[in-house]
């Protein structure tokens, strides 16, 4: 099941004709309650979407009781009247449901530049309303409804036990591509039914996505309508400890992230970076982000060629006073086997096979600190840059 897995949500994917294909298009989220608990983080770019700044300002009074997506447009860039296309579709969305538009939280993924079909948007409203269930079909409905490029719907769920009662928690996203921080062009919901105050929904969502969707950098291109939604519901009546409800949420945002990646546009590849021994946290992450980010490397995995030369290239590109080490001190290992070893050749390169599994693991030592991180990136293929190429014709 996915987001309709906690008690007191439900959920709808339906098609409204935004897209050309006739695919679902129109997903929405509805926390029945008792509690209406939310959180929420958006992308960082500074190029937002109407949605964005909608949702922004709606959720900052840790409430939500409603969550409508739309995939076949982006709404960003459109101007004033994008805006109020985001506004309509919330108090639509409100009016439907019986509650207040500032309640209602927005988002939107396709193409960027181009107004909605808000006629079409607007019109599809009632039918998803009408179609809200909470059973596993309604939710995986609405996890179709908000893909693009993504080939397979992506849906998580966890239950946990504690001293006073279990809880569950939930979530769906898309993503396929533009997926690099902050949040990796993706969405997602997160509900669960545990009794959470806004405070530490909040606390416990940027937790998570610091430690999940901020290290996944597929490509490098950062999104303009990244927006990643915890709501709580309280039916289950349970009330975790902060500790308890991060690792839940962290759990959930881990697999979709990973999901995420495995459906990366044209990746053959998945690549695990983890650096080691590192200063700091974000001494770590930069040399991380620096390998991710190279086409070369990202080539090279293409090829199944594990050229560490690459690798240890980029790690020199951080600067020393974001991540301090001495050059000569540099191990690389190409899964599992050590390629580089203080900062020259070391095991015959023919031992990597690369070939044998999607999976491809890069650890590198800096041999600096105690700290260590890992971050998830895919190969460059030519399917990729085929499927970018003519995206918006």
């Amino acid at each position: 099941m996915t987001v309709t897995a906690p008690q007191g949500f439900r959920a709808a994917g339906i098609t409204a004709g935004l897209k050309a294909s006739g695919n679902p298009d129109l997903a929405l989220v509805v926390n029945d309650g008792p509690e209406f608990s939310a959180a929420a983080v958006f992308t960082s770019n500074r190029v937002v979407g109407a949605p964005v700044m909608w949702s922004r300002q709606a959720v900052k009074d840790g409430a939500a009781r409603a969550v409508v997506l739309n995939s076949g447009g982006a709404n960003v860039c459109t101007g004033p009247g994008g805006f109020q296309d985001a506004h309509a579709t919330a108090e639509k969305v409100a009016d439907e449901l019986g509650i207040g538009a500032i309640d209602v939280l927005v988002a939107s993924t396709g193409l960027i530049g181009v107004r909605l079909a808000a006629d079409k948007l607007l019109a599809g409203v009632p039918v998803a309303v009408g179609a809200l269930a909470a059973d596993d079909a309604a939710g995986t409905a609405a996890a179709t409804a908000i893909m693009t490029t993504d080939t397979v719907a992506k849906t998580a769920v966890r239950t946990v036990e504690t001293p006073s009662g279990t809880f569950t928690v939930g979530g769906m996203a898309k993503g396929a591509g533009m997926l690099a921080p902050a949040l990796a062009t993706m969405l997602c919901v997160v509900t669960t039914d545990a009794v959470v105050p806004a405070a530490d929904a909040d606390a416990a969502l940027r937790a998570a996505t610091r430690v999940t969707f901020d290290r996944v950098d597929s490509d490098g291109a950062m999104s303009t309508s990244d927006t990643v939604v915890l709501m709580a519901s309280g039916a289950s009546g349970v009330t975790p400890d902060l500790a308890a409800l991060t690792e839940a949420v962290t759990e959930i945002c881990a697999d979709l992230a990973r999901q995420l990646i495995a459906d990366a546009e044209g990746a053959s590849h998945d690549i695990a970076i983890t650096v080691t021994n590192a200063t700091t946290e974000d001494a770590a992450l930069a040399v991380a982000r620096a390998v991710s980010r190279s086409n070369l490397v990202k080539a090279a995995v293409f090829g199944n060629d594990p050229n560490w030369g690459r690798i240890l290239s980029q790690v020199g590109t951080v600067p020393e006073d974001v991540a301090p080490f001495d050059p000569a001190e540099l191990d690389v290992s190409v899964n599992g086997v050590m390629v580089c070893q203080a900062g020259g050749a070391h095991e015959d390169p023919e031992k990597v096979d690369m070939a044998a599994s999607r999976d491809v693991t890069f650890t590198i030592d800096l041999h600096a600190g105690d700290a260590e991180i890992t971050l998830w990136t895919n190969d460059l293929t030519h399917d990729y840059v085929h499927e970018n190429s003519a995206y918006s014709s």
